[in-house]
């Protein structure tokens, strides 16, 4: 069997063979030929788009070489019973502020991340009813007739338009999909999220009819991996890069290879046999108790998808609220579900678990700035272009408050190193952060659902 790419990959790498060296150097890009920014590696019927490479550059629509600008993109995260405040929020703001217990897991980047306090949604109340208008700031969400609005990801997307496969991907871990999501259309439609690491990978990766599907993912697993099918094609490639683009490929595919062996062994997992019980089959229930380990496999399908330019805008729903019991550490399950854990009236039992689920997810954020900081993205970081905000709808889970929302932004070319702290008690709108987050995506607008402007205090 040939396992070369398709002939449009191939008609692509004849063309950065042809490349003169002014096209290869930045510094000189006066030559007319040059490959559109959306190049690939194809084989087998799978897909795997590069990532931003220097010595590929953008071709407009009229023919003229852009700017080399590396596009900025956007990770959206929500944990919809947010985290305990008191070990969270600084005590002090500004530049200054003293690291509070949670965010001292964060030191390393202290500089590339801001902490906000003072902001929710005005008329968004009614406990876990918000959850889904965290992303929309839709208005009187427990009221009779209520419909939701716009979200922020998909806002972003229209005005964008398709410059990648996917103009948005809609992320969730133990999420009930039938109930909750970030992402909403314009008419106020629920859009399900992908929850399933292995069915994100195939629509990213793997084209084709269901019969298709199905034959390549079996040649697939003859040839054990999806980047071996390609590999003799990426050596190709790379001869005719430059230094830089050279280590920037060969990181992107080294990702790549860790997801394909993390799905690897779940899989080995699904294929072993299980205990001998006398007890009579159940219904189908789901196993939800690898809670940070499902976390942490689709962050790092949100990286992979930001990283190959599938998308530019991805959303995660941890859904808590239907998390049960769960693996808090190495043999260690907590004694309840996360929702009755959050309503811990203080006490001490639930309150450390808490503290310890709520660790948990800072050392994920710790992990996925490192793994956005070691990636180039032109002459920056990714984390660099990379908006990654972290937040919830819930201000406090214990109280049902929905004001003084946990919230955290990182990367994306703000000034950050600082805590922002705005009146607790008559809070700024969430969504003047949204419009700031739209103009860093190039979207010229100044208003979003419930804002008032922009957020003063993130300009560089």
């Amino acid at each position: 069997m040939n396992w070369c790419i398709a002939k449009s990959s191939l008609d692509q790498l004849q063309a950065i063979q042809t490349l003169p060296d002014e096209t290869m150097n930045l510094k000189h890009r006066t030559t007319t030929h040059a490959l559109p920014r959306r190049a690939f590696l194809r084989g087998v019927g799978v897909t795997v788009a590069l990532p931003w490479l220097e010595s590929i550059p953008t071709v407009s629509a009229s023919g003229e070489l852009d700017a080399v600008e590396p596009p900025r993109r956007m990770l959206l995260i929500s944990n919809n019973l947010g985290v305990l405040p008191g070990p969270f929020f600084p005590k002090t703001a500004g530049i200054d502020y003293e690291a509070s217990p949670y965010l001292s897991e964060l030191s390393e980047f202290r500089n590339d991340f801001t902490i906000l306090s003072g902001l929710s949604h005005p008329d968004v109340a009614g406990g876990h009813s918000t959850e889904n208008c965290f992303l929309t700031g839709a208005r009187g969400p427990t009221r009779s007739g209520f419909r939701n609005s716009i979200s922020l990801d998909q806002f972003a997307a229209e005005v964008l338009g398709p410059v990648t496969r996917f103009s948005t991907l809609n992320l969730g871990v133990n999420i009930d999909k039938a109930n909750r999501s970030l992402s909403w259309t314009r008419d106020g439609a629920l859009l399900p999220a992908e929850d399933s690491a292995p069915g994100l990978f195939r629509r990213m990766f793997v084209q084709g009819e269901p019969g298709e599907v199905d034959r390549q993912l079996r040649r697939l697993e003859e040839r054990a991996s999806i980047l071996d099918t390609l590999l003799d094609d990426a050596r190709q490639l790379a001869q005719r890069l430059g230094q830089n683009d050279r280590a920037r490929l060969d990181q992107y595919l080294t990702s790549v290879r860790e997801i394909e062996q993390r799905l690897h062994s779940a899989r080995e997992w699904e294929q072993r046999p299980k205990p001998v019980t006398a007890e009579a089959l159940p219904g189908d229930i789901q196993d939800q108790k690898l809670f940070f380990e499902k976390f942490d496999l689709m962050l790092s399908m949100a990286q992979l998808a930001l990283e190959s330019d599938a998308t530019r805008i991805v959303t995660l729903m941890v859904d808590a609220f239907a998390t049960p019991a769960f693996q808090l550490h190495d043999g260690q399950q907590t004694t309840d579900g996360y929702h009755n854990l959050s309503h811990h009236g203080q006490a001490a039992e639930k309150v450390a678990q808490l503290e310890g689920a709520d660790r948990q997810q800072m050392a994920l954020l710790r992990k996925l700035f490192q793994n956005l900081a070691v990636k180039p993205h032109g002459d920056r970081r990714l984390l660099d272009s990379t908006l990654v905000l972290y937040g919830s709808n819930m201000g406090d889970a214990n109280t049902h408050d929905n004001t003084n929302l946990p919230i955290l932004l990182a990367g994306g070319g703000f000034r950050h190193g600082q805590h922002l702290a705005f009146q607790r008690d008559h809070n700024e709108p969430l969504c003047n952060l949204f419009v700031s987050l739209l103009q860093r995506l190039g979207i010229e607008t100044d208003s979003f659902s419930s804002s008032s402007g922009t957020l003063t205090g993130l300009e560089c």
